[in-house]
């Protein structure tokens, strides 16, 4: 019964990472038709500014709502593949991290952009634009599949109101740190909008606290 336990996570975990990869294709694919569409001269920051151009706000909206469906289907994915609150999000997170590393390995394959981790994007755009530089969704996608393993080692986890305080503190701020850069990528001090010192304590933060949830 544990080896079918143990194969049987095995397969859904190579699911979900196929899964993840494929949705990575899609996403990165309309990239391709967006940055060919608005940024022909090519894409670098700062950006230059399109919502001057005809159709800029039709196209605009429907982007909003691409990155809305998309949401939703990982949301989807996750609470399709597990029965309990912990292991679905566990699930999430595995998709969110692995779909957005193999979004920047399919623009490197079809674009071969970045050209450094330290290249600029726009990550997001709800509720406000995301901006910064591509090394830092990584690294909070690595957070985030650290995060699904704990979940996925089945260790008790005992979380005080203090610390579920502390730990969505430290998500809003990176979220924050993302959104912060957002209304000036198209100006030349774009960059000094974003705190790596911040960003980077922010995670340390959560694995620290993550950490010391952790019932030995």
């Amino acid at each position: 019964m544990c080896f079918k336990s143990k194969k049987g996570n095995v397969v859904r975990l190579s699911l979900l990472v196929a899964f993840s990869a494929a949705f990575a294709y899609i996403e990165s694919s309309v990239v391709v038709y967006l940055r060919a569409l608005f940024y022909p001269d090519g894409f670098a920051f700062p950006i230059a500014d399109f919502t001057s151009m005809e159709g800029a706000l039709r196209f605009l909206l429907t982007e909003i709502g691409r990155e809305a469906a998309t949401v939703v289907l990982i949301f989807t994915g996750a609470g399709l593949m597990a029965g309990s609150f912990r292991r679905r999000l566990a699930y999430f997170l595995i998709i969110f991290a692995v779909w957005d590393i193999f979004y920047y390995i399919w623009l490197k394959v079809l674009l071969d952009w970045p050209a450094s981790l330290l290249d600029w994007d726009i990550l997001f755009l709800i509720p406000t634009v995301w901006a910064g530089p591509v090394l830092a969704p990584l690294l909070t996608s690595a957070v985030m599949l650290w995060v699904a393993a704990l979940l996925l080692r089945d260790k008790t986890l005992v979380i005080p109101g203090a610390r579920w305080i502390g730990i969505a503190a430290c998500i809003a701020g990176i979220v924050i740190c993302f959104c912060l850069p957002g209304p000036y990528v198209t100006k030349p001090e774009f960059a000094s909008y974003f705190s790596w010192p911040i960003f980077l304590t922010l995670h340390v933060a959560i694995v620290v606290l993550l950490c010391r949830s952790v019932e030995s």
